[in-house]
């Protein structure tokens, strides 16, 4: 089932073809669709360790462009200062049989997602989460700032975003009343720091595993400039509360700062259980699960 209106669609033929035709070094290298439970990009591993990434969401074309040498740029920096493997790039493809967007082929890396193996209960993979932060954090800005309509800004720019949601949401199967209210108390939790280099999409298909420790990160297009609070939505999406109270100790995260991490984690889990219902019942999961320990949250999660 679709994800999306409008959804592109490729198939490993014209995967393929696009390889052959535009990176004559890869022809004839196996490829195979990757089934997750990601809403982005079609992935298709390559033999030799390798991938190739083709976004479903149909978007002008120079978007589509500006996204693709975006995202490439942002994993260079990010492979820079990363505790754990990132996905590398080698190269944009352009448009062609039958596909109409640019595409990106870069690195593979090795792991299972944590939508897969849940590393809930691991000491090990808490402090590994905290220690990744904690170096992105150490990355220059360069003066950068966050810009844009999406998650990372202000938390009350979301407000017309989660009422659309709260309107949409089955109430038999979310405490929508405690979501508005905790919404509306988290919403105003005072900032006094500084963006900050982060992830930006720090949900568990973006996250892997290996023998209970954190083995890489993917999906990095967007690593960039935010509030330091964002990456936090990693806490409620991966960790039990134990876990989290590890984690939220190596890194050093004041109550303020933690609280926002927890409003964003709440933005971005809220439109989960509806808009992927019957799309991707595994996000549609994820967020009933992250909006369940929102709720169970304390100030400082004791």
């Amino acid at each position: 089932m679709r994800m999306h209106a409008g959804q592109l669609e490729v198939s490993p033929a014209q995967a393929r073809s696009l390889l052959a035709d535009q990176f004559p070094a890869l022809a004839g290298r196996t490829v195979r669709r990757v089934r997750s439970a990601g809403t982005a990009n079609a992935v298709f591993r390559l033999s030799g360790g390798l991938a190739a990434r083709f976004p479903l969401r149909p978007v002008p074309l120079e978007d589509a462009w500006a996204a693709a040498r975006r995202e490439t740029d942002a994993a260079a920096e990010l492979a820079l200062v990363a505790t754990v493997a990132t996905p590398r790039p080698l190269g944009i493809g352009s448009p062609g049989h039958g596909y109409p967007l640019p595409w990106v082929v870069q690195t593979w890396v090795q792991g299972t997602p944590a939508t897969l193996v849940d590393p809930a209960a691991s000491t090990p993979f808490a402090l590994d989460l905290a220690d990744l932060l904690a170096a992105l954090r150490r990355l220059d800005t360069r003066g950068r700032r966050f810009a844009g309509p999406g998650r990372g800004g202000r938390l009350s720019d979301q407000d017309a975003w989660l009422e659309h949601c709260f309107e949409r949401l089955d109430e038999s199967r979310v405490d929508v009343a405690r979501l508005r209210s905790l919404w509306e108390r988290l919403r105003t939790t005072p900032r006094t720091e500084a963006d900050v280099m982060s992830h930006r999409d720090l949900v568990p298909g973006n996250v892997l595993v290996r023998r209970g420790r954190l083995a890489g990160v993917i999906d990095v297009g967007d690593f960039g400039p935010a509030d330091p609070a964002l990456d936090l939505v990693c806490a409620w999406h991966l960790l039990d509360r134990e876990r989290r109270r590890v984690f939220r100790d190596r890194l050093g995260v004041p109550d303020a700062q933690w609280e926002r991490g927890r409003a964003w984690a709440l933005a971005q889990a809220l439109g989960l259980p509806w808009y992927y219902e019957r799309s991707n019942p595994a996000m549609a999961q994820l967020g009933l699960r992250t909006l369940e320990r929102v709720l169970a949250g304390e100030l400082a999660d004791a």
